[in-house]
């Protein structure tokens, strides 16, 4: 007699379901899981599971804030740091690159944080501090932190945390008066708006007043026409208010319009900053919090600012939008920007930005658990296609309650009914499942085909889930070193009959976070125009007269960066790996990183490919089709004199150049001249153009194999050196 679901007792039930029942879940879930490690190891950068910091940088439903920095000769023609090309050799960062203050800035000095931000200067001499709020990781309430800049506000130093109280504070407005110093945090949580005063400026302040008994977001005191303003915005209503006096520190008069912006919060109501006075006119900044918090800022010229009269016009802000989307530090949003002047022609700004938008982080939990739950009710479905699963709820389990009553008990109320019908819905769901395997005959065509296609989906939702839960925001990220970010060139030597490949090139490498510029070096044919390509980054053409592999390491003086990574325009990567490679040349500018190794020994020397390398556990070559170097020092060495016979050679035979700037490399240095990155997947897209100068690979060997003999007669061997293969995750 076949096993049926109607199975009254619990023990019958328990004695199958540890059968057939639970062998096939538990071979589901293994097998789920194995695929499920598989792609968590191939598919996601490992890096993206490691914070900033291992005291703070927690992932954060508010976001992952941090602040950058910006100069200009005005208020309105603003530019990032890095265009500044201010350069630390410190930290190896040539240029210094947005964001100069993160969560590691804050968690690295002792002090665990989720994000900065919220950012105020205050200037004394030739000294800038900011003030911001940090989340801090523990309490996940805001904090005021402090940071202190020597040289303009290139690189910082966070000092330590000025305000710590039981509320959560944030937007921390610090200005002088009368000799005093004071800050007006933003304490919302608290229901008031209180005064600071700074008994030992930066770190130590003092509660001096209630400014108001009312909770006001991002506020601010302004001197305007001999007399002071305060704005602020309502908590529940973001609206604008404001209130004026003949001292910052009150009392205060609500003006006669207020609320004077009464508009929705999208519109600009809520500020985004300190205003500031440029030509006469006062500013001001507010959000725009249209989708979410904090997206984009606005700049608003006050024309009219009376006790009983307010106007202001929007006006242009002239800010670079991040065009490369989650990506740039601030893709998804910026809410606030403060300003000041440090010479006639010399602004400032600090701006906080954020590469996800706010409960991003919750909302993947809750898709991927959603997607979880869907791969469940599929791995049950191919159980009953299968017949493993011939139930889907014991009915033992809707029993509860049906047992035989006293009749004094007995009241027909509707609550008595509730095991009756959850026994009726057990009894109905069980027979759909016996109707599904009856219909969906598994040895018929559509049985497998429904099997087939429904294990499929599972497999891909499964490994959706993961990417949702466990894949981080989507992010390619670069790589923090010493507390600071920087940039590269990416330089690519081609001509007209791979423009396509180039095309798709350009699309793809412009996103990445640490891309500066695109430079082509453009050997033949008519050169392409800039419209051309869709790029997130400046695109420079440099036409060559000769077509010559050499022009690949020719000086260029335009290039603005210190690293250069040498791409061929027929190599497609993922950005992760790009930044790990990056991160890795920053920590040893002297060498050659890169993605291609090779090992190159025995008598005579003969080029082998990578699995040469592998075999034999080692290499001791890196080349240049995917490589960084430093600009200065390769370019200027390939250039020499010593390396003319060299370049004759790469002109003779259209090849080599690559191998002729690792012997000057290894014939310029006693130690380490090279270095491996692992990259996560590569694909050549030569193999599909039919444009690559190697498609023949055994003449394209043999080619080098004369090369590396003329070159070890020139400069020496590189036998003598080998290097181990790094781990995966490497960089």
């Amino acid at each position: 007699m076949t096993f049926k679901c109607m199975c009254r007792s619990w023990w019958r039930w328990g004695d199958c379901f540890l059968s057939a029942t639970s062998l096939f879940f538990l071979s589901s879930f293994l097998l789920l899981a194995s695929i499920s490690t598989l792609y968590t190891y191939f598919a996601l950068p490992h890096y993206q599971h490691k914070p900033l910091s291992s005291l703070g940088c927690h992932q954060d439903n508010e976001g992952s804030w941090s602040i950058g920095v910006f100069y200009g000769d005005s208020p309105f023609t603003l530019k990032p740091i890095e265009s500044k090309n201010v350069w630390n050799d410190e930290t190896s960062a040539w240029p210094i690159a947005n964001p100069v203050i993160t969560c590691a800035t804050v968690s690295d000095a002792g002090f665990p944080s989720n994000f900065v931000a919220d950012p105020f200067l205050f200037i004394q001499w030739d000294t800038l501090y900011m003030f911001y709020e940090t989340k801090n990781s523990i309490t996940l309430q805001g904090d005021i932190g402090v940071a202190k800049s020597i040289n303009k506000g290139a690189t910082w130093d966070h000092l330590g945390i000025a305000i710590d109280v039981e509320w959560h504070l944030s937007s921390p407005y610090v200005f002088e008066f009368e000799n005093q110093i004071y800050m007006m945090p933003e304490s919302t949580q608290h229901g008031e708006l209180h005064l600071y005063r700074a008994l030992e400026f930066p770190l130590q302040w003092t509660l001096d007043r209630v400014i108001m008994k009312k909770p006001l977001k991002d506020s601010f005191v302004f001197n305007y026409n001999a007399m002071y303003w305060l704005f602020g915005s309502d908590i529940k209503t973001g609206q604008l208010e404001i209130w004026y006096s003949s001292s910052p520190l009150g009392p205060w008069t609500p003006h006669e319009q207020n609320t004077v912006y009464n508009v929705s919060k999208i519109l600009g109501a809520q500020g985004g900053g300190r205003p500031f006075m440029y030509n006469g006119n006062m500013y001001r900044i507010a959000q725009d919090s249209g989708g979410t918090y904090g997206r984009r800022l606005h700049t608003l010229k006050v024309e009219i600012l009376t006790k009983d009269e307010y106007k202001e016009i929007e006006v242009p802000l002239r800010i670079e939008e991040p065009e490369k989307g989650r990506n740039a530090w601030n893709g998804a949003r910026y809410g606030h920007l403060d300003l000041q002047q440090l010479s006639p022609n010399e602004w400032i700004g600090v701006m906080d930005g954020d590469r996800i938008v706010l409960g991003e982080y919750l909302q993947r939990y809750i898709l991927g658990s959603a997607v979880f739950a869907v791969v469940a009710v599929l791995v049950i479905l191919i159980g009953i296609l299968l017949g493993a699963v011939k139930c889907i709820i014991p009915l033992s389990w809707c029993d509860q309650g049906s047992r035989k009553r006293s009749d004094a008990l007995l009241t027909w109320d509707q609550s008595h009914l509730l095991p009756v019908k959850l026994r009726w819905y057990c009894t109905r769901l069980n027979r759909i499942c016996s109707s599904l395997r009856v219909w969906m005959k598994l040895h018929s065509r559509v049985g497998r085909v429904l099997l087939t296609s429904t294990v499929i989906i599972c497999v891909a939702l499964m490994c959706t889930g993961v990417a949702y839960i466990y894949g981080g925001n989507g992010a390619d990220e670069p790589h923090l070193l010493k507390g600071q970010y920087s940039q590269f060139t990416l330089l690519a030597m081609t001509y007209e009959a791979r423009l396509w490949n180039l095309k798709m090139y350009v699309k793809h490498y412009s996103r990445c976070s640490s891309v500066k510029e695109i430079v082509v070096v453009w050997n033949k044919g008519e050169p392409p125009r800039q419209e051309d390509f869709d790029s997130a980054v400046p695109v420079r053409i440099r036409v060559e007269n000769q077509n010559s592999l050499n022009n690949r390491f020719k000086v260029d003086p335009l290039i603005k960066t210190r690293a250069v990574l040498e791409l061929d325009d027929d190599i497609m990567m993922a950005c992760n790996d790009i930044e790990r490679g990056f991160r890795a040349w920053r920590n040893h500018p002297d060498r050659i990183i890169g993605f291609y190794p090779r090992l190159i020994q025995g008598s005579p020397l003969q080029y082998r490919n990578e699995k040469f390398a592998r075999t034999n556990k080692g290499y001791n070559m890196i080349l240049t089709g995917a490589a960084f170097v430093d600009s200065r020092t390769a370019f200027e060495r390939y250039w020499s004199e010593e390396a003319k016979p060299g370049r004759e050679l790469v002109d003779k035979y259209f090849n080599c150049e690559d191998v002729l700037l690792n012997y000057l490399y290894a014939n310029a240095s006693s130690s380490r001249t090279v270095e491996y990155v692992q990259p996560g997947w590569v694909i050549d897209m030569s193999k599909f153009s039919g444009v690559a100068i190697s498609q023949n690979a055994k003449v394209h060997y043999q080619i080098r194999s004369n090369c590396l003999s003329k070159f070890s007669e020139l400069y020496g061997s590189l036998g003598e050196q080998k290097w181990k293969f790094p781990s995966r995750t490497d960089g």
